[in-house]
């Protein structure tokens, strides 16, 4: 982040079953300011972290391992903890509960994942 910038720093849960994606997705938040605060690659990992884990916000694969992370959002939104769904299928494919959920679609750039991002690292 700039200098001047008084965005938060965030504290980020990254769900992804692909590690190059998931790599890719840790340098990303670093390279904006934001801290990893873990990443889980199956969905059992993730909802033990959805439960248990400290964080500001949590970035969904749609899709883990052929199943969908849904489960792990609603524990999550349970807990106060906004989610952003990265999905390589399109807004279409989000499920209806989740209409409102803000969307990254795969493949993404640096660009659109601080600006995802911005709208919970501009609160107080």
């Amino acid at each position: 982040m700039d200098g001047g910038d008084a965005a938060k720093r965030l504290r980020v849960l990254v769900v992804e079953d692909e590690s190059m994606v998931a790599m890719l997705m840790e340098d990303m938040l670093a390279d904006i300011g934001h801290e990893v605060g873990a990443v889980a690659s199956t969905l059992d990992a993730a909802m033990e972290q959805a439960r248990t884990g400290s964080f500001d916000v949590a970035i969904l694969d749609v899709n883990v391992d052929g199943k969908p992370s849904y489960s792990v959002a609603e524990v999550l939104a349970s807990r106060g903890v906004p989610v952003v769904f990265a999905t390589g299928y399109g807004s279409r494919a989000q499920d209806h509960r989740f209409a409102t959920t803000p969307v990254l679609p795969k493949p993404f750039a640096v660009d659109s994942l601080r600006t995802v991002l911005s709208q919970f690292s501009s609160r107080s």
